[in-house]
């Protein structure tokens, strides 16, 4: 779970340019949001989505963020961790064959240090190069001593500006290029036999209303990109063919399991 101002998910809605930083804000502005994680069982391996908070954020969020603790404080249950997730779910780190990171912002790459021993640790090779520059944004210390592969995207007919990685060569898992949030973002498709798909649409937009609304988030690198990113993002998930698009912060979206058919 994250903690920010109410404006940091919507963008528009709110007057002051900088209220989603949290500055000079009440407490009574707060809004918590969860922090999502998707594991696929997909037949040619095992694959994570994001990591979301590292344990540290229990004992403390100066340790972990820093300064960034003004726009956002991480909360992690017991039992909430990436690695005490997949313990329940009978698996280990190092059955992750595959790890892919939509973007490196904190509460998506804090807790990349829990799964280090998989197998491979994807990022696109946009947000990687922005992600190790001096930065108010990223914290690089999240993913000191892993073993983090990139990638660059291939020009391909998927996505708002036609480019993604097809991870096995079949349309079954594709990372698309959707930036505006972050210089690389990414969002992730996952198609069934049939043709019936579910969307990751990462921080695209903080929840549907985003891109039902067409709001992006507060936090914006190129605020034309993001707004691309989100039409393409709402066309999507009115498909017939959508069974699910999911937006990372969405608090009405509950853990589940979605099946589809390879």
């Amino acid at each position: 779970m994250v903690k920010v101002d109410r404006s940091l998910p919507y963008h528009g809605l709110y007057r002051n340019p900088l209220a989603f930083t949290g500055l000079f804000r009440s407490e009574v502005n707060q809004v918590i949001l969860p922090v999502s994680s998707y594991l696929i069982e997909h037949p040619k391996g095992l694959i994570l989505i994001d990591t979301g908070w590292s344990k540290t954020i229990r004992q403390s969020n100066w340790q972990e963020l820093g300064p960034q603790m003004q726009i956002n404080k991480g909360y992690l249950p017991g039992g909430w961790a990436i690695d005490e997730r997949l313990e329940t779910l009978g698996y280990q780190p190092s059955d992750l064959d595959y790890v892919l990171m939509s973007h490196l912002h904190c509460d998506h790459a804090s807790g990349m240090k829990l799964i280090k021993d998989a197998k491979r640790i994807l990022v696109s090779r946009d947000e990687w190069q922005v992600a190790n520059k001096p930065s108010l944004v990223y914290l690089p210390h999240e993913w000191s001593g892993v073993n983090v592969e990139t990638y660059n995207f291939e020009q391909s007919k998927i996505g708002p500006f036609n480019k993604s990685l097809d991870l096995f060569g079949d349309g079954s898992v594709v990372q698309i290029y959707t930036p505006g949030h972050s210089v690389g973002l990414t969002s992730t498709l996952i198609r069934g036999n049939d043709g019936k798909y579910v969307l990751l649409a990462a921080d695209t937009g903080y929840s549907q209303m985003s891109w039902d609304k067409m709001l992006t988030p507060g936090i914006c690198v190129n605020r034309n990109q993001a707004i691309t990113s989100l039409g393409w993002t709402r066309e999507m998930a009115h498909n017939p063919d959508c069974i699910k698009a999911i937006a990372n912060h969405d608090p009405e979206v509950e853990q589940q399991v979605i099946e589809l058919g390879y």
